[in-house]
């Protein structure tokens, strides 16, 4: 069995958002992203995969298409196939994401 301790994974960096990945496979990729405020996944597009948000830790704005909301723990966000999505930490904390995508667009 694979398994990952999520809440002891905390890789924070001052330059940039961090990804680190739990499971990816030819289906799916599940990462944990972990933004510093300010950091952002600037919104973008993926024409086939679906892809979801769901926030550990902190809060943050996240974007689909021509919507914002900023959402906190325990909260999860659908960005649809074709959908144009990004988060970013517009709190003074740590925010800290799972996120799931589907099929994974490394393996095509």
């Amino acid at each position: 069995m694979d398994f990952k301790d999520i809440p002891n994974i905390n890789q924070f960096s001052p330059d940039k958002m961090q990804k680190i990945n739990l499971f990816e496979t030819r289906n799916f990729f599940c990462d944990v992203y972990c933004l510093e405020p300010g950091q952002e996944q600037k919104v973008h597009a993926h024409v086939d995969e679906d892809k979801l948000y769901f926030v550990l830790d902190g809060r943050g704005t996240f974007f689909v298409d021509d919507e914002a909301q900023e959402l906190g723990e325990g909260k999860i966000v659908f960005a649809p196939a074709g959908s144009n999505h990004g988060v970013k930490n517009t709190s003074a904390a740590r925010l800290k994401l799972l996120v799931f995508m589907t099929p994974n667009p490394n393996f095509r």
